[in-house]
């Protein structure tokens, strides 16, 4: 039986091929050598980045722990969590 609805589970299986395929981008230029303008490293940089974000938003959601971020919206910050 799965944790989470349809729907944050495509959420989750869909940030983390949009970021697996901008690490595999990354990694052909920095451990393989595939040459790139530096305004591209740049873009792309930002765009792993940006995946990885959404990837470990996609993935706080899947484990039901969205609730528990401090910040707007978020958890108390002061609040302890073992109690």
């Amino acid at each position: 039986m799965p944790f989470a609805d349809d729907e944050t589970i495509a959420a989750y299986r869909e940030a983390w091929d949009a970021w697996q395929k901008q690490l595999q981008h990354l990694h052909r230029v920095f451990l393989e050598g595939e040459p790139i303008r530096p305004d591209q490293l740049k873009g792309l940089l930002g765009r792993e980045a940006r995946a990885k974000e959404r990837w470990e938003a996609a993935r706080r959601r899947l484990l039901g722990l969205e609730a528990d971020l401090p910040g707007p919206g978020g958890a108390d910050p002061d609040r302890n969590p073992f109690r």
